[in-house]
C-alpha cells in the first residue's frame, strides 16, 4: 500500500522547491515597463493650461484615472498631475486596451518626456 509521506515540520516551500527552503522571489513591478507613447490630449479645454505649464517637468509622473461616465468617451482615461491636476486625457485611439487594463484593476501612469504645443489645423 502506497502511502503519503508528510515531511518534517511544515515548511510547504521544502516541499515544493526541494532540501532547501531558500526560494529567489520575484517581485512584481519592481521597475517601470513602458507600454507606449502618446501624448495628452483635450489640454486646449483646460482652464488655467498656461499658468500650469511651467509647473509641469520632464520624468514627472502623471496619474491615469479612468472616467467611465465620460459623455464623449465612456473609454476615458483622465490625466492629472500627482497633486490632483487635470491636465488632460489619453488619446481616445490609444484607450481602447488601457481602459480594460485598468478596468480590470492594473495600475497605469506616464512620465512626461517632452513638452510641446501641437498646433490646431
Amino acid at each position: 500500500m502506497d502511502e503519503l509521506i508528510k515531511p518534517e515540520g511544515n515548511n510547504l516551500l521544502r516541499l515544493l522547491h526541494g532540501k532547501s527552503a531558500a526560494v529567489s522571489m520575484l517581485k512584481p513591478f519592481e521597475r517601470d515597463i513602458f507600454l507606449f507613447d502618446t501624448y495628452v490630449a483635450g489640454t486646449t479645454h483646460i482652464e488655467g493650461i498656461e499658468e500650469l505649464e511651467p509647473y509641469l517637468n520632464i520624468d514627472d509622473r502623471l496619474e491615469f484615472l479612468r472616467e467611465p461616465d465620460n459623455p464623449y468617451d465612456s473609454r476615458a482615461i483622465v490625466v492629472k498631475t500627482t497633486d490632483g491636476v487635470k491636465v488632460g486625457y489619453v488619446p481616445q485611439q490609444d484607450n481602447i486596451i488601457f481602459s480594460r487594463l485598468m478596468d480590470a484593476d492594473k495600475l497605469l501612469f506616464g512620465k512626461l518626456q517632452t513638452k510641446k504645443r501641437k498646433e490646431n489645423g
